[in-house]
């Protein structure tokens, strides 16, 4: 039977508020909205209506009901393209959150637990990766590899993967020494076994609350190379790409960057209040502080 040591599971007690509730309520709103955007979208995002060029928000004096939030310069629904831009948006953060976190988990529990020089050889790789200033590693793994929406999730994944390493390292040079791991060894459990049954289910709490913050982190990167032109390519949508598309046109059309930047800006914020209202709750040592 695993054991699992429950004392950080456990939040502490605290002056209640009811910012990270409206946080977490818009992150969930958002990811549902952004599941079900091909059949809530009232128009094609893609497709051209050159009879409705520029037309400003319904609450504004040339508005129309039809396009809630406006049209583009292509005369492109503002907000089908909001819809789709937040499930490409979302899928590349969570996505690429993933495959970060497993990669950095993966070599964070070796080097804890093997220790001597594989663990030096790994963190020594760790900290190349964390001294490589973050954009630039990424613009450079983006001209190696192309643009484009996969290729965008393994340049952030290649980029994130060093502060999962680095958390759960540390995390698993704790754990390793607890009495209830000796008492698994001498009852004759597998390594493996030990790793899979007492040591991972102990790591994984600092784990997930890095891993909401860095969905947080993940939207910025993406929405950054986009808007350079080296992320997300058309037809595909983000919203970064649709800053790009609308910065020519901020004078005469603010909506086409102030709607998809205020999207950016409230997806950010939202998951930043749910991470750190976890790392308050979840992580008291400060493990996740020390990671990031």
């Amino acid at each position: 039977m695993a054991v699992v040591d429950t004392a950080f599971l456990r939040p502490r007690r605290r002056r209640r508020t009811d910012a990270p509730v409206v946080a977490a309520l818009f992150c969930a709103v958002l990811v549902a909205w952004a599941i079900a955007a091909p059949l809530l979208m009232p128009f094609d995002p893609n497709a051209p209506n050159f009879e409705s060029v520029l037309r400003p928000p319904f609450w504004e004096e040339d508005g129309s009901r039809a396009h809630l939030l406006g049209t583009d310069q292509l005369g492109r629904d503002i907000l089908s393209r909001i819809m789709l831009g937040a499930q490409v948006s979302l899928l590349t953060a969570f996505v690429a959150t993933v495959c970060a976190g497993t990669f950095g988990i993966a070599l964070g529990i070796v080097g804890g637990y093997a220790g001597g020089l594989i663990d030096m050889a790994l963190m020594r790789l760790v900290d190349t990766f964390l001294a490589l200033p973050f954009i630039l590693m990424a613009l450079a793994l983006v001209a190696a590899l192309g643009a484009g929406l996969g290729n965008i999730i393994v340049v952030i994944a290649l980029t994130n993967w060093a502060r999962y390493a680095r958390l759960v390292r540390s995390e698993v040079l704790s754990v390793k020494s607890r009495p209830f791991v000796d008492l698994a060894k001498v009852s004759g459990l597998s390594e493996t076994a030990i790793v899979l049954r007492h040591i991972l289910p102990n790591v994984l709490n600092s784990v997930l609350v890095l891993a909401v913050l860095d969905i947080a982190r993940t939207i910025i990167l993406e929405s950054s190379l986009s808007f350079l032109g080296l992320g997300v390519q058309p037809p595909d949508v983000s919203w970064g790409l649709m800053l790009a598309d609308g910065r020519n046109y901020m004078l005469v059309a603010w909506w086409l960057t102030a709607l998809p930047g205020a999207f950016i800006a409230l997806a950010v914020l939202s998951f930043n209040a749910v991470g750190e209202w976890a790392k308050r709750h979840f992580d008291p040592r400060g493990s996740v502080e020390t990671a990031i």
